[in-house]
């Protein structure tokens, strides 16, 4: 398993600009959790601290599953990530509530991956607001929820290439 310290610099496809928003600051930080109620995962923010949101390298765009989904019998998808911002174009985590409101999710999600109805987000129900949420899957067309891993570092160092799946 490649530790994380070393993926939060070889996960991003530095050569598409797809969904990159602007560097990230402790100010946007602190209004993007304020405005979520959420205390988003150090290991994310370590994570967009390097590059805020974006396409993620072929040999990290999948994480498998114990059970299938509509998506796969043994994988789900994770090509890119959200990042904190408004850039035009794109949506990010601050785009969260109209997103999980839209597309029927509970309301203590905050989604980091996907595009409807398939979404990957910080699921909060079970830790609260404040605490470390699991990292869940949600078919939001066929209600199906997935825990993929029980926090966030733990979900980016268990990403593979969907390639092995094939």
């Amino acid at each position: 398993m490649t530790r994380f310290e070393d993926l939060q610099r070889s996960l991003w496809d530095t050569s598409s600009e797809y969904a990159v928003q602007s560097a990230l600051t402790d100010q946007a930080i602190a209004e993007t959790q304020r405005l979520l109620n959420v205390t988003l995962p150090s290991s994310l923010l370590d994570l967009l601290r390097h590059q805020n949101g974006g396409q993620v390298v072929a040999n990290r765009n999948a994480f498998p599953t114990s059970q299938p989904t509509s998506w796969s019998a043994d994988h789900v998808p994770f090509d890119s990530v959200m990042g904190i911002g408004r850039r035009e174009g794109t949506i990010s985590l601050l785009d969260s509530p109209y997103l999980v409101k839209e597309w029927g999710l509970p309301a203590a999600v905050v989604l980091v991956a996907g595009d409807g109805p398939c979404w990957i987000g910080l699921d909060y129900r079970a830790c609260g607001r404040h605490g470390e949420p699991c990292v869940t899957w949600f078919e939001a067309d066929l209600d199906i929820e997935l825990v993929l891993a029980s926090d966030f570092r733990s979900f980016i160092e268990g990403l593979t290439a969907a390639r092995d799946f094939e």
